[in-house]
C-alpha cells in the first residue's frame, strides 16, 4: 500500500525509500492531502531525531489543497547490517480552526483527550542500493547487433566500392601505362645522348693531352671543349 486513506490528511508514500550512499546526504519526500472541508494541522515525529531533518515538521494543510514534507538523512559514516533500518517516523494530525498558523501548533494540539480526534500513521525507513551508472555501449552501434559485425560490414562495403571503381576506368589505367611508357622512352634516349657526350668529351681530352704533347692548344679548340662540357652537364642534370 503506496498511500494511507484517513478522515483528514492522505499521505504518500507510507515508506521513506533513501539511495543509500556513505557520507552524502539523501532526501525524500512526503505529500500530505486534505481532501476535507477543515483546517488540518500536523506534526512529524521520528525515533532517531538526531540522524534525520524533517522540513516543514510542523504545518497547516488548507482546505483541498496539498503540502510537501521534505526529510533529509544526514551523511552516515557506515552502512547498517544488511542494509536494514529500524528507524520510524510518526505522523500526527489533527482539525484545526480556519486562524490557526504554523507558528500557533504546539505539542497540547495533539494530546488524545475526550472530544478530539487526533489521527495518527506511521512510516517505516528503507534503505535502497545507489544507482548504477549505464553500461557504456560502444559507438556507432546499434541495438542488436554488436561492434565485431559493425566492423566487418564496412569492411565488406568498402571492399566492393574499390572493387567497383577498379572495373569502371579502364581507360585511365591505359592513359597510366601510356605515360609510363612515354617517360622510360624519354630517359632512355637522355641516357644515350648523355653516354654519346662522356665519349666525345673523353676524345677532346685525349686530343687535348696530345696537342700538349706536341706544343701547344689552339684558342678554338679549348672553346670547343668548355661548350660539350656544358651541353653534358645540363643532360646529365635533366637525367
Amino acid at each position: 500500500m503506496s498511500s494511507a486513506e484517513s478522515e483528514l490528511l492522505t499521505i504518500n508514500p507510507l515508506e521513506l525509500k533513501f539511495a543509500f550512499e556513505l557520507k552524502k546526504q539523501i532526501s525524500c519526500s512526503l505529500q500530505l492531502s486534505n481532501k476535507t472541508e477543515n483546517h488540518v494541522a500536523f506534526k512529524v515525529k521520528t525515533t532517531n531525531p538526531k540522524k534525520y531533518c524533517v522540513r516543514p515538521n510542523t504545518g497547516i494543510v488548507s482546505p483541498r489543497s496539498t503540502c510537501d514534507v521534505v526529510v533529509t538523512m544526514q551523511a552516515q559514516k557506515e552502512a547498517p547490517a544488511d542494509m536494514q533500518c529500524k528507524d520510524k517516523f510518526l505522523l500526527q494530525s489533527v482539525v484545526a480552526s480556519a486562524v490557526t498558523s504554523p507558528k500557533d501548533i504546539t505539542q497540547e494540539m495533539f494530546n488524545k483527550e475526550p472530544g478530539r480526534v487526533v489521527e495518527e500513521c506511521k512510516l517505516r525507513v528503507v534503505y535502497l542500493p545507489p544507482p548504477q551508472p549505464p553500461s557504456p555501449v560502444a559507438e556507432g552501434s546499434e541495438e542488436g547487433s554488436s561492434p565485431r559485425q559493425s566492423s566487418t560490414e564496412n569492411d565488406t562495403q568498402n571492399g566492393s566500392e574499390l572493387m567497383r571503381t577498379f572495373l569502371e576506368t579502364p581507360d585511365k589505367s591505359s592513359e597510366v601505362k601510356s605515360a609510363i611508357y612515354r617517360l622510360t622512352e624519354e630517359k632512355a634516349g637522355a641516357l644515350h645522348q648523355s653516354n654519346r657526350l662522356r665519349q666525345e668529351l673523353e676524345l677532346l681530352r685525349r686530343d687535348i693531352s696530345k696537342s700538349r704533347s706536341s706544343g701547344g692548344v689552339s684558342f678554338m679548340f679549348v672553346i670547343v671543349v668548355g661548350l660539350i662540357g656544358v651541353a653534358l652537364g645540363y643532360y646529365l642534370k635533366s637525367t
